[in-house]
């Protein structure tokens, strides 16, 4: 193959071509899935020349893998870093970069808002390993620099955040961390590189879950970091030494996922920015959380570091948890799953998805309330959409109505 993906590409060029640049076996146009443990070699110094990294190849299924080193050079080639390693899961991903990174001593500065699964790293686990972390309001952008400046090691941001949406000035807090000598990690999931290249603002590292958007199929579970090579080297020897490992069949479908990446993105930010204009005006919804939205807290900071707005959007209904166990099986086009970021339109409250791991107490502190829908836009036509939801608060309306009218 001769084609070559580079960053003067266009993003619709980048996600088929990108890391795609090398001849494949016997004249293959799809990226072969390998499924050897173990890479063979006929002299010893070739092999020992491998092992070192002094020469190109693989040595061990757990190491590295040709499928799935194709995965990582296309991410790598998106988020425009020198390096990406890949791991089984995002969580993997987020806990493998984080212990591979800190140390007995060491602090981190975070927000309140993150995943629920990086928030139990941050209250749970690293604490039981002396790491200092705190947790900042998350749009008080003075009480993050402030928190910073005092001294930390690492500082984790998350952007749009999960579930409400809430966006940070990654610039202004990039520029924070690295006054005071920190490394910057920014979890991208949500605003995928068709949205948003942290790096290029100057962050250390970016992470996504790619079972979400970068999949896009919800049906192949796995975690990426893109950076610095020397980070990356770092986070890689962890991730080797303990395992978790992108497996090549994972890597397989990520990789088939991503050919529709930017297609993907584009009908999911038009649909969320429509939804989110309807379900705005809509009497049964009390808020929506869409950077998109004009009235949104983050909107001009959006616009400054966001190219897309994202397919994600919450929304919290009158009633609360009562409305919302009523609205969402009566929605025809939605999973009700704990999934984001897939070809169908998903559906979720933070209780039984995002936060599942998060007592009430704990959503009530990060600012979720028990009433918020988490609605991950799928790539139906938009008008269906609209009318389902429409058709499910209709219905809800007059559940409602007929309940008062009983008591």
């Amino acid at each position: 193959m001769t084609n070559s993906s580079n960053k003067n590409d266009s993003w619709g060029t980048r996600t088929i071509w990108g890391g795609e640049e090398e001849y494949f076996f016997q004249g293959a146009t799809q990226v072969p899935i390998v499924h050897s443990v173990s890479f063979g070699y006929e002299d010893i110094d070739s092999w020992h020349d491998v092992a070192l990294g002094k020469q190109k190849g693989h040595i061990y299924g757990r190491n590295s893998n040709p499928t799935v080193e194709v995965f990582e050079e296309k991410v790598r080639n998106l988020e425009g870093a020198e390096a990406a390693t890949s791991f089984s899961t995002g969580m993997a991903a987020i806990s493998n970069t984080l212990f591979s990174l800190l140390s007995p001593g060491d602090r981190v500065v975070s927000v309140k808002d993150t995943y629920g699964g990086t928030n139990k790293i941050f209250l749970e686990f690293l604490p039981r390993f002396q790491v200092d972390v705190t947790l900042c309001d998350t749009t008080d952008h003075e009480e993050l620099e402030k928190e910073i400046a005092r001294g930390c090691n690492v500082v984790y941001l998350e952007t749009p955040t999960n579930p409400t949406l809430k966006v940070l000035d990654l610039k202004r807090l990039i520029d924070a961390a690295h006054d005071a000598g920190a490394i910057v990690i920014v979890d991208n999931t949500f605003a995928t590189p068709i949205n948003q290249t942290p790096l290029t603002l100057g962050a250390d590292l970016v992470l996504h879950s790619a079972t979400k958007y970068l999949g896009g199929h919800a049906d192949a579970l796995g975690g990426i970091i893109c950076g610095t090579a020397k980070l990356i080297n770092i986070i890689d020897h962890f991730r080797e030494i303990n395992g978790s490992t992108l497996h090549p069949m994972a890597a397989y479908m990520l990789l088939r996922g991503m050919k529709t990446l930017y297609l993907r993105i584009k009908q999911q930010n038009e649909s969320a920015m429509k939804i989110a204009r309807f379900l705005e005006s809509h009497p049964l919804v009390e808020a929506v959380y869409y950077p998109g939205l004009e009235s949104n807290e983050g909107h001009d900071i959006a616009r400054k570091q966001m190219r897309g707005f994202g397919g994600i959007l919450s929304f919290s209904l009158k009633g609360g948890m009562d409305a919302v166990r009523m609205f969402l099986p009566r929605l025809k086009y939605a999973h009700l799953a704990a999934n984001l970021g897939a070809v169908e339109t998903v559906a979720a409250p933070p209780r039984t998805s995002s936060h599942v791991e998060c007592s009430e107490e704990e959503r009530a502190a990060m600012g979720i309330p028990e009433g918020l829908v988490r609605y991950s836009v799928g790539i139906e036509d938009t008008d269906d959409l609209i009318q389902d939801l429409e058709g499910a608060l209709v219905d809800l309306n007059i559940k409602t109505d007929h309940a008062s009218d009983s008591v």
